[in-house]
């Protein structure tokens, strides 16, 4: 879907063009991972000299790259991926001491960042869910169409995807494809599973996407029956919508006032969580109506929105990169209110 100049005005502009076509910003590593709205998140930054930016889904270093292209700042990346930190202490090395990468989740952001000791904080970029480097690498078991070991973490702890397929109830498993994966056949899928594991362990990714589309009739022209199982297990093997709450709290706390977030999200129950965080936090899910004034109880507004929708990549980049095709962009600039308690309602 193709935007308006008027919006790309009013969310602002850096000027540059994409990772990989713009000769400022290097290829990632040699990475075939393409940044996704990588123009418009460094717009919506707008880096300036001097200042230091989180990048707290560092990955192949896209939007850290863009940032220190864009202006003379500082970044520090995070990344719960060892492979990705080991990625980024390479590209470290290039930038005199402006980049700099951890192994962390963006969750804890407030402690690392505090740890790092490098003072405000003008802007955070959250680009959610797997990479493609990710997916692309069967040994890391994302991918439903390249046989490997059913893993799934983005990190290196923590239990596996076949650790939670070979332990949860029907029931349980059912509860996680349907809410997690929005899986209308989740309860077959869940009964298929359990029937399978009786013959033996499920360890492989081929062998669980194979149950998966037996019990699925067909589906939609384009998707893979196992896609949304997949989806739904790797969010509950990486907790990521509780890491997407406590990332967003995170960024509050870190920005200064001015300061600016950014965050693409690839499904809706990322961005419907990024939606309310921002709302509640801006105000605007406190006006009844236009003709109603702003409910005047409740911490004052902490964000001021940066545009009403959510920006979506236009044609030419979905072109380019296919994977963009569902990437939404939202952003909000910290206002000088404190910010709110944890458990605070609009």
């Amino acid at each position: 879907m193709s935007r308006s100049r008027s919006r790309r005005d009013a969310i602002g502009r850096s000027g540059m063009g994409r990772h990989g076509t713009d000769p400022a910003v290097p290829p990632s590593n040699g990475s075939a991972h393409i940044p996704v709205l990588l123009d418009e998140v460094v717009g919506v930054l707008a880096p300036r000299d001097g200042a230091t930016y989180v990048d707290g889904t560092f990955g192949a270093g896209g939007y850290s790259l863009a940032l220190l292209a864009a202006a003379h700042c500082r970044v520090l990346g995070i990344d719960r991926d060892p492979a990705a930190v080991r990625r980024g202490e390479a590209l470290a090395g290039r930038h005199e001491g402006r980049l700099r990468v951890v192994e962390g989740r963006f969750g804890d952001m407030q402690k690392i960042v505090a740890d790092a000791a490098i003072g405000p904080v003008a802007g955070v970029a959250l680009d959610l869910g797997v990479s493609s480097m990710q997916i692309d690498e069967p040994g890391r078991g994302f991918s439903f169409r390249a046989d490997g070991p059913l893993d799934m973490r983005m990190g290196g702890d923590g239990v596996t995807a076949a650790d939670l397929v070979a332990r949860l109830s029907e029931d349980e498993l059912a509860e996680i494809v349907r809410e997690l994966g929005e899986e209308r056949h989740a309860r077959r899928v869940a009964r298929a599973i359990v029937k399978a594991r009786e013959e033996g362990a499920i360890t492989r990714t081929g062998q669980l996407a194979g149950i998966v589309r037996g019990a699925i009739p067909s589906g939609e022209p384009g998707l893979d029956a196992a896609t949304r199982t997949f989806q739904a297990l790797r969010i509950a093997v990486n907790d990521e919508l509780g890491e997407l709450d406590r990332g967003l709290s995170a960024a509050e706390q870190v920005l200064e006032p001015g300061g600016r977030l950014a965050v693409v999200s690839f499904h809706s129950l990322e961005d419907t969580r990024v939606k309310n965080f921002l709302r509640h936090r801006s105000g605007a899910a406190a006006a009844v109506s236009r003709h109603a004034p702003m409910a005047a109880s409740g911490p004052a507004p902490s964000f001021r929105l940066l545009g009403r929708r959510a920006i979506r990549p236009g044609d030419a980049e979905i072109a380019r990169n296919p994977r963009a095709r569902s990437a939404r962009l939202r952003a909000a600039e910290r206002t000088a209110a404190p910010a709110w308690m944890p458990g605070s309602a609009a």
